[in-house]
Formats: C-alpha cells, structure tokens, sequence
C-alpha cells in the first residue's frame, strides 16, 4: 500500500505532491482524533487507509480549500 505513494498516479490524482501531502496529513489528524475510515481497514496501518481512502476516491482535497476558505473569510 505504501508503495502507491511512490507513483506518480497518486500524486496526479490529487494535483501535486504538496496537495497530496497536505491530504495525507489533514485526514490523518482526522482519523487519529476518532473520525471514522471510509474503507476497510481489515488490518491496514493509519496512512495505509488514508492512502486507499484516495484511491478509491472517498476523499479529495478539494471539500479542505473550501473549508480553508471559509476560515479566511470569518476572520
């Protein structure tokens, strides 16, 4: 599973290796303060779900720039 980070498939799915990497590490805090895994995890270690969450498309980085936005915006 880790080994789908080092294809370039993942980072063009998400657009970047910064944006894939900011990805990575939003939904890792997410999971790790109890937020519930949109895959099977049937043994799969934290990043691993993460990086199957993405693959099959469960997550995207596009709702957190929304989200970022708005922050902005309040302020």
């Amino acid at each position: 599973m880790i080994a789908g980070l080092k294809s370039d498939a993942l980072v063009n799915k998400v657009g970047g290796r910064f944006k894939l990497a900011a990805l990575i590490q939003r939904r890792m805090v997410e999971l790790l303060q109890g937020a519930r895994p949109l895959v099977e995890t049937r043994g799969l270690t934290d990043i691993e779900v993460v990086i199957q969450e993405i693959m099959e498309d469960k997550i995207d980085i596009k709702p957190y720039v929304a989200d970022a936005e708005g922050d902005d915006a309040a302020e």
